[in-house]
């Protein structure tokens, strides 16, 4: 896959499908960062993403959003680049640095975790300076979104 890169999918399943493919490029090169930022407006399929893309990588755990959690952990397979936890964020209710620190964000940001975060507009002062954005929009059609994945270094 070339970055960016950008597609258009008619279902939750098929955002799923996109969000899984995204996982299994970053465990085939190790190059890539471990930070994924997502873009996107309530109801766009966010969190259907994100359980795609931890369907390969986390197969028995059940995603679900983390709004009031701000954070949930899914427990990894063995896996080719030692990704040991997928944390998966959702930045809706941060509304500072000192609830990132509250939840313990720096810690997060380990070479063994992969963090995927929803909401990252709103905490662009917190982002690494490498990631993978994932901006998902709703199209004129109610049912089809477009995503686009940009590499940032």
């Amino acid at each position: 896959m070339d970055f960016p890169f950008v597609i258009f999918t008619e279902s939750a399943e098929k955002t799923e499908e996109i969000g899984e493919m995204l996982s299994s490029l970053m465990l085939d090169d190790e190059t890539l960062p471990r930070f994924v930022a997502m873009y996107g407006d309530l109801g766009v399929g966010k969190t259907a993403f994100v359980r795609g893309f931890c369907s390969s990588l986390c197969p028995t755990s059940t995603v679900k959003s983390p709004t009031f959690a701000l954070v949930n952990e899914y427990k990894c397979a063995q896996n080719p680049i030692n990704i040991k936890k997928v944390c998966h964020f959702d930045m809706y209710r941060v509304t500072d640095e000192d609830d990132l620190y509250s939840i313990g964000y720096d810690d997060y940001l380990r070479d063994d975790y992969l963090c995927i975060a929803e909401w990252c507009e709103l905490i662009p002062y917190a982002l690494p300076d490498e990631r993978i954005e994932v901006a998902i929009e709703k199209t004129e059609d109610e049912n089809k979104r477009r995503i686009t994945l940009k590499l940032v270094l």
